[in-house]
């Protein structure tokens, strides 16, 4: 494993990298998200659940939408990883006053989890930007945030034009 992220960032392995943008995305990705697992394991968290429950932290509670958009996540996604930490008895249902609108906050064990779990995600940080450097991760960012705008702005481009079209853009039967 850890030779792993020190042959991606080192580039002594770059031939294993995908010509597809997509893939090799994918491929960093998931060598990273081991590394913060790895350091989160003591606190029982993954780094999905972490993010989810600083995010949770960050607004107090937080409904299904505004978990979506601070973390750019498909409400599929987001609804089964927020089971999970439910039925963990990390997260809990809030009443809002519409009560058609999901909300969700910490409990005790919730801000206890995330407590214990920020001095370890802390340390995968500190891994990652070792390897990088200050400036590289700032380049990074820099690129991977015109990525992601990217890649919205198409992905949004292409809904609206299938939904100008006849049954969605699909074919026919």
């Amino acid at each position: 494993m850890g030779r792993q992220i020190t042959k991606l960032t080192t580039g002594q392995d770059r031939g294993r990298l995908s010509p597809c943008v997509c893939n090799t995305l994918r491929m960093v990705t998931r060598v990273v998200t081991q590394l913060y697992d790895d350091c989160l394991r003591p606190s029982g968290l993954r780094v999905t659940q972490f993010n989810i429950l600083a995010a949770i932290a960050r607004l107090g509670e937080a409904s299904l939408k505004q978990l979506e958009d601070a973390l750019d996540i498909d409400q599929t996604t987001l609804t089964r990883s927020l089971s999970l930490l439910e039925g963990g008895d990390v997260i809990e249902r809030a009443s809002h006053p519409d009560g058609r609108i999901k909300a969700m906050r910490l409990t005790s064990k919730g801000r206890r989890a995330l407590e214990v779990a920020r001095p370890l995600w802390a340390q995968a940080q500190r891994k990652v930007l070792r390897e990088l450097g200050t400036k590289g991760w700032a380049n990074a960012q820099r690129h991977l945030g015109r990525l992601h705008h990217v890649a919205v702005k198409k992905r949004r481009l292409g809904r609206e034009r299938r939904r100008g079209q006849p049954n969605g853009g699909r074919a026919a039967d």
